[in-house]
């Protein structure tokens, strides 16, 4: 064999084999990268670890590339089917038109096609980040309003909803509203140029302001 076609077969044995969703193009150890041997359990456990960073730092907001650097789509993922379930309208709802919550399909429609529309609207205004990393920042920032949804299903479980539980409600979704607003704000603004952030965070207020509103109009639980 010549020392060409040894170097060939060197190289095709180093390449490898399996990606890193959360941390790609990450420079680590041959060891590291070598994951055919591990337990399933352990992949997945280290997976379900890097989704639980970025909520953290969703939920405390600072300057950080986390979500950007190592960015994936499991975490927006979660969210959004958590969300579309939380939502989703029992079957005596359809016969009550104005009633209810919105479908599955609406919520997983509105989720994703207005992030991705974000997304090219921070790409045509000059944006120096890449598709995946916008819409991955901007599924994980809906997770104060996930959190907000959780505490309207629990006031919703009373029967009789009065106006102080309404109020409740209302302050939930406005504060999950300001912190997803505000989150994604912190890990996106210094992608733009600087004479057009306000064209830029415009798209983003509307799109978790469109959320909270599914949020608040749902009236069942």
């Amino acid at each position: 064999m010549s020392d060409v076609e040894f170097h060939d077969e060197t190289d095709l044995n180093e390449v490898s084999l399996e990606g890193d969703i959360t941390v790609p193009g990450l420079q680590t150890t041959d060891d590291e990268l070598s994951t055919l041997d591990e337990p399933v359990k352990d992949t997945i456990m280290r997976d379900l670890k890097a989704v639980g960073v970025k909520f953290s730092h969703v939920l405390y907001p600072k300057t950080s590339t986390a979500l950007l650097r190592e960015w994936d789509l499991w975490g927006p993922l979660i969210l959004c089917v958590f969300m579309a379930m939380m939502l989703q309208s029992g079957s005596d709802d359809l016969d009550k038109p104005g009633e209810g919550g919105p479908q599955f399909a609406e919520v997983f429609f509105i989720y994703w096609v207005g992030a991705v529309v974000v997304t090219f609207n921070t790409k045509l205004l000059g944006g120096n980040i890449s598709f995946f990393q916008s819409v991955c920042v901007l599924g994980y920032c809906v997770c104060p309003l996930a959190i907000a949804l959780v505490v309207c299903r629990c006031i919703l479980i009373i029967d009789e909803q009065t106006t102080p539980l309404f109020i409740v409600r209302f302050v939930a979704v406005v504060v999950g509203f300001a912190w997803s607003t505000f989150a994604s704000t912190a890990f996106l603004a210094e992608s733009q140029p600087p004479n057009r952030k306000a064209l830029a965070m415009y798209p983003i207020f509307f799109f978790y302001f469109v959320i909270s509103w599914l949020i608040i109009s749902h009236t069942h639980s």
